[in-house]
């Protein structure tokens, strides 16, 4: 802690680093809800709390820009909570750990926090810094927005005022983004029975391991290897060829992050034990190869286990793995209006053995809402026909772009008169909070911007020092060049 004090803009990064000293992953905020209710406090500004303990500060506007539209910053509060498997952390209690390398500032083994902690930092810094012309601005801050924008969904008619909001959680210096995709999950139960250890069986575990993962809205294009759907096509070819009995799978821990390592423990005849790590270590090979350029650390092994757990009945494991290995995985359909721009996908992203059954998220996402719900329908359709039980939420809302949004004219100005150069105007693949609190606050002209973060919801995540920068400077001029109010 300290070495982000020595970065530019100094504000920013001083509340982001105080932001790192306070754990704050998904549904635990408190204490960095707290920190923002302290800002508030000791810069003598109103602040309120709603039931789901989202917060908005509001600031008058700096003389002489007292009819200037008001403007709501928002950020949500929470971070992804993942680490490398070798890594001791406890998200509940222990700090993060930034450090400077180069350009970027990176975390210890862990998730940054960047994602939306810069986004967070900027508007504390807003509130804070009275050199900033600006109209009436309030500062929303959401809860829960990583493990279903459930912040967002709480809130309540009447909670911000203003006219303009400027969505302060994007990842890619600049671009502006004026739509984003909905988003629904599927939570997959298979319940199976328990058969007694066949008699002349060894166990073996099996892992996958060294993925890089990522965020399975915007990095799902990538071409990143999945850790589940590479044990489950190692599982489905040993079942077929050695006829295995499945003990237990485990893989991921986030709806919205690319599984990167998965574990399964299995019993194989005595007499196929040599030549079933043998095919491990050529499907190792195989793997390796076929994932080379994204993937250079993958490894896929087999080792003995002490296991003494009995295994599922036969039939439900059958249907597990081949549904598992049959589900589609990755981007489904790209857009036709936006180049570049997925459209619709689906992320194979958590699967976890109880005591008596194995549970599977996957979460799908779509800026065409029929797609989404298509998409939805045919995934439980597959999983209903391997006898599994199908859930589904009625998921999240999209953001439709408006290419004549006046805030948007505004930042498009500030590009070109900042930095000389015309910003890209883009939808993302992702669940941005704008589309649902645009349901709720229909009235909101809305845009999106931010820093360049690489490697969101993965021990991976990085910040670009110098967009940061940038993205503070537009964000500021922006605030100065909001129209009169009409």
């Amino acid at each position: 802690m300290g070495e982000l004090l020595n970065l530019k803009p100094e504000l920013l990064w001083k509340h982001f680093e105080e932001i790192c000293k306070r754990p704050h992953p998904s549904r635990k905020e408190k204490l960095l809800a707290d920190y923002v209710i302290s800002v508030a406090k000791k810069n003598n500004l109103k602040y309120k709390v709603d039931k789901f303990g989202n917060v908005v500060v509001s600031k008058p506007a700096t003389p002489g820009f007292e009819n200037v539209t008001p403007v709501v910053l928002q950020g949500h509060l929470d971070m992804v909570a993942e680490k490398n498997a070798d890594v001791k952390h406890d998200f509940d209690k222990d700090p993060i750990q930034p450090y400077v390398d180069g350009d970027w500032v990176k975390a210890k083994g862990t998730t940054l926090g960047s994602d939306n902690g810069i986004g967070v930092a900027a508007a504390l810094a807003v509130l804070e810094d009275n050199s900033i012309q600006h109209g009436p601005i309030e500062a929303l801050f959401t809860l829960d927005e990583e493990t279903g924008l459930n912040g967002a969904q709480a809130l309540e008619p009447g909670f911000i005022n203003g006219e303009i909001m400027m969505n302060l959680d994007s990842e890619e210096d600049g671009a502006l983004y004026i739509g984003c995709a909905g988003g629904q999950n599927s939570t997959v139960k298979f319940n199976f029975k328990l058969n007694d250890i066949p008699a002349n069986t060894v166990a073996v575990e099996l892992k996958v391991t060294g993925l890089k993962g990522g965020h399975s809205g915007l990095d799902i294009h990538l071409g990143k290897g999945n850790a589940i759907k590479l044990m489950v096509r190692l599982l489905h070819e040993l079942n077929y060829n050695y006829g295995i009995r499945l003990v237990n799978i485990n893989g991921g821990s986030k709806h919205n992050a690319i599984p990167r390592e998965c574990f399964a423990t299995i019993r194989v005849p005595k007499k196929s034990f040599d030549d079933v790590k043998g095919y491990v270590e050529h499907y190792n090979e195989i793997v390796r190869a076929e994932l080379s350029t994204v993937e250079p650390t993958l490894i896929v092994s087999a080792e003995n286990s002490k296991s003494k757990s009995k295994v599922m009945d036969k039939t439900t494991a059958n249907n597990l793995i081949d549904s598992l290995y049959a589900v589609p995985n990755g981007v489904i359909k790209m857009s036709a209006d936006i180049e570049g721009l997925v459209e619709t996908s689906t992320n194979l992203a958590v699967v976890t053995t109880k005591a008596k059954y194995v549970e599977v998220v996957l979460s799908h996402r779509s800026s065409v809402e029929s797609e989404k719900k298509d998409l939805g329908n045919s995934i439980a359709a597959l999983f209903k026909l391997a006898k599994a039980e199908v859930t589904q939420g009625d998921g999240y809302p999209g953001w439709k772009p408006n290419i004549n949004s006046p805030i948007l004219g505004v930042m498009k100005k500030v590009f070109h008169e900042k930095l000389g150069k015309e910003p890209e105007v883009k939808a993302i693949h992702a669940g941005l909070e704008c589309g649902i609190i645009l349901e709720r606050f229909p009235h909101l002209d809305i845009i999106s911007f931010g820093p360049t973060i690489f490697g969101a919801h993965s021990p991976d995540e990085k910040v670009q020092i110098s967009t940061v920068q940038t993205f503070w400077n537009n964000l500021t001029e922006a605030l100065r060049n909001v129209p009169v109010k009409q």
